[in-house]
This record gives C-alpha cells, structure tokens and sequence, in this order.
C-alpha cells in the first residue's frame, strides 16, 4: 500500500539548534549542510509528514533523566515538576517509559529507548519509515520524534495480550468476516435511499419482538408485549420484518441478563416464515388494524415492504452486535452474531431487491 505524496515540511527552528545527526533516522539533521538547514528524505515511498530528530542520546541504565529532556522539547507546555513517569517492564529488547500529566494518561507520550548494539539485527531506517506508513493508513500510533538511541510515539489504550487471551476467539477473529465500513457506509446509503420510497407509515414501534418479549396468556386469550427499551416510532414495515428474522431464533440457551441474548445462541434461517404464512400473518394484521376485510393487493403490498425492511433488521442488530462485542461484559459471542446476520443480509438482498410493488 502507497502513501498518498505530500510535500516535505519545513524543517522548524528547534532543528537548527541541533548539530548532532541522528544515526536512527534516514531523513535526521544534514552532517554537513551549514546550521544543520535540512533534513534528508528516506528512499522508497514519501512519508505523510516529516518527523523531528534530536540530536540526544538516552542513557540505557538511567533513562528518567534523558526521557524527561525529550519530554520538554515535545510537550514544552507541560511543567516539569507536574510530569510524571511509568516503566513498562514487558519488553526483552528495549527500555520504554511512559510520561504524562494527566492522571488518566491522556496526551502520554513513550519514550523507547533501543537495546544496546540492536541495530546489528534490526534496521531502524526501514523501522521509522514502516512506522511512519502504517501511520498513514491508520495502523500504528503517532510517532513524535526519533532521537540518536531511540524513538518517541504516542500511548495507545488498551490492554497487552497474554497467552492466555490470544486463544479466544472472540480476539483472533475480532474483524473476521465483517464487511469493511466502506462496504457498510455503502449498504447504509442503499437501505436509505430505497426504503423510505416504499411509503411505509410511521406507527409507534417495539423494535425488538423477539420470542422471549412475547407473553401469551393462554386462560384469557391475548397476547402482551414486553420490554420496552429499544421501543419508539419506526416504519411498521421495520417492526415486522424485524419479528419475522426472530422466527429463525433457536432457543437453544438464554442469557438472563441480556434480554435480546435469549434464544439467538444459534439462528436457522430456513426457519424464516414462507411467503405463505406470511401472507396469513399480515392479512391477519391489517384486518385487525383497518377493522374490516382487506384486499389481496394490500395484503401483497405490505408483503413487500416487511421483507425489504427485514435488510434493515439485520443491518441495525449486525451493527448493534459490534458495539456489544468492543463494551458489553456479557459472556455472548456478539461478534459472531453479528457476522451471521450481516451473511444473512447480504444473501437475501439479491432476491429481495427483486421483489416490485403491486400494481
């Protein structure tokens, strides 16, 4: 992958302070052009923007004090005596420490400082340059600076991975089988588009008719909805179809502290009902909305619209699910259901874009 060309910053006054070159650094101070003028562009491909280099060495055994000298060229701003220091301990090969002054490490920056003679096995030119290109493409943190024995970047949140992690699936399969957010920008823009045209009113909504939000009373006949918190106005197309795609729930476990958990421990969708019963179901329902007969058209009309918004019902829970597998503490594999119903999204869009509206 190529990083978009841009144009070489100019370097800024704090290098010309600088005499030392830095030997780390494929695009560090000149040796020999007057007050160290400018700094030198790496081979291959152009970097999105150019990284400072001082001309300071960091001592392996006593980095606090080298650490903190970078530190006030970086974040000058920052009062000496309010920073604060944290030693990472995890690395076998390099020395990292973290400073900041917020307690909540906000703005942290890490200063890392390379192992003695490593640079017989690894090339740190090519390091700096990689770094600067996974940057580009949104892969790696911001890279601040590099010094004569090291590098400075940004502090990324989140936990370190052990052994013991890189098993769960719910890890090494974390972007597996999701469609990339392009393909997804692209699918939202479809469904908003076309599914406001089929004229579907706007009626207040449940939204979430699962099996388990359904309480039958067998001894006086009705039928109660409950649990309300995803209720609201919708298109009514959007509230059946949603409970028609419930009809391939199998209720094979429950999850009692996740209402919508229940009963999606595994999905079939052969079980999705036939246009058969659909049109029973939904003849059923405008009868009971209009209070009289309807006709086959009708019938057919709302037919079409439920199953188009069904692409939607899929599309909101995929989406849903993904944001459940990043915060929820709930044992559910959310990331898997939510590829399953992106598969099922894109497998019935086809015929489903298919289907026309009576005449």
């Amino acid at each position: 992958m190529a990083v978009p060309p841009s144009a070489p910053l100019p370097c800024s006054p704090f290098y010309l302070r600088r005499q030392a070159p830095c030997p780390q650094c494929s695009w560090g101070m000149e040796e020999k052009a007057a007050a160290g003028a400018g700094c030198r562009e790496p081979p291959g491909p152009p970097r999105a923007a150019a990284v400072p280099c001082f001309g300071i060495s960091v001592d392996q055994d006593d980095i606090l004090p080298g650490a903190l000298r970078l530190i006030r060229e970086l974040r000058p701003h920052w009062k000496p005596q309010q920073v604060r220091t944290k030693r990472f301990t995890d690395g076998i090969t390099n020395k990292l420490v973290a400073c900041y002054v917020e307690e909540d490490m906000r703005d942290c920056v890490l200063v890392r400082v390379y192992g003695e003679r490593t640079e017989l096995l690894v090339d740190r030119e090519s390091e700096v340059r990689n770094f600067q290109l996974l940057r580009a493409h949104g892969c790696a943190p911001k890279l601040y600076c590099t010094f004569q024995n090291g590098l400075c970047y940004e502090y990324m949140r989140g936990m370190a991975l052990g052994p013991e992690h890189i098993r769960e699936p719910r890890l090494f399969s974390l972007s597996a089988d999701v469609p990339e957010v392009e393909v997804l920008e692209r699918e939202l823009a479809w469904l908003k588009e076309h599914l406001p045209q089929l004229d579907s009113p706007v009626v207040f909504c449940h939204n979430d008719l699962l099996c388990k939000n359904i309480i039958y009373d067998s001894t006086k006949g009705h039928v109660r909805f409950i649990d309300y918190e995803y209720a609201g106005y919708n298109y009514q197309a959007f509230d059946i179809g949603n409970h028609f795609n419930e009809f391939a729930a199998l209720n094979l476990g429950s999850l009692p502290s996740c209402p919508r958990c229940a009963g999606v421990n595994e999905v079939d969708y052969c079980r999705y009902p036939a246009r058969e019963t659909q049109l029973q179901w939904l003849r059923y329902y405008l009868q009971a909305q209009k209070g009289m007969a309807v006709t086959p058209r009708e019938v057919e009309r709302l037919y079409v619209q439920v199953n188009k918004f069904a692409l939607a019902s899929h599309f909101f829970w995929a989406l849903w699910a993904l944001i459940q597998s990043q915060f929820s503490t709930i044992d559910f594999n959310f990331l898997r259901y939510a590829v399953i119903r992106f598969n099922q999204y894109f497998k019935v869009k086809p015929q489903v874009s298919a289907l026309e509206m009576p005449k």
